[in-house]
């Protein structure tokens, strides 16, 4: 197993963790905003037919600009994306915001109001900046985990040197010849440059009879 491969799969089941977070914190929040800004535009004058417009101007910024900054992690254009998220969430928290003033109960004191409202708005905006943190650390284990396994490979292929079969045989031609003439297996792997134990493998299965030495008289 390649080092970094099981942190990997746990960097990805985070990632995966968080999106699916994200999208059903988000789902909740835009439900939660758009019932209170719609009712703030009927509040301000906006004809009922119209007022579902507002929510979807307001938190649709916030949507578009939570995919776009899940979308361009790590890019450069991240920025724009990232201006729109921040703008939308505080138009968002700020109008939330009034609407629970405006409407709450009068047993109830306007900053808890206010507070309870601009909670979705500033969670969603967290979770999402904990997701594009997360994906660029995946990123970056995808690439080094990449990096680390051409090395790895390198490596193996430079402790394995291309083995000529011709020139392996011709080598135990030699050794044969020299075993025949009572030389020891170190004298041999000296001599053919190779490990004593190689000539001891050579040695311990059938060697076929050396080329030079099939067209010698008996």
């Amino acid at each position: 197993m390649i080092p970094g491969t099981t942190d990997l799969r746990s960097a990805q089941t985070a990632v995966w963790t968080a999106i699916i977070g994200t999208v059903l914190i988000a789902g909740g929040a835009f439900w939660l905003s758009f019932t209170s800004l719609a009712d703030l535009a009927r509040r301000s004058g906006i004809a009922p037919t119209q007022a579902w417009a507002w929510p979807l101007i307001v938190d649709g910024i916030i949507v578009v600009g939570t995919v776009a900054v899940v979308a361009l992690a790590g890019q450069r254009g991240a920025w724009y994306p990232w201006m729109l998220l921040v703008a939308g969430a505080a138009l968002s928290v700020t109008a939330n915001s009034i609407h629970a003033i405006v409407a709450a109960d009068a047993d109830v004191p306007p900053v808890l109001a206010a507070s309870v409202a601009a909670v979705p708005p500033l969670v969603l905006l967290a979770i999402t900046h904990l997701t594009v943190v997360l994906t660029q650390r995946f990123r970056s284990d995808v690439s080094s985990t990449g990096e680390a396994a051409r090395d790895l490979s390198t490596e193996i292929m430079q402790l394995r040197p291309p083995v000529d079969v011709s020139e392996q045989g011709a080598r135990k031609d030699i050794a044969v010849v020299m075993r025949q003439r009572g030389m020891s297996n170190k004298e041999i792997a000296s001599a053919t440059g190779v490990h004593p134990s190689t000539v001891g493998r050579w040695f311990a299965g059938t060697i076929r009879t050396p080329e030079i030495q099939k067209g010698a008289t008996p």
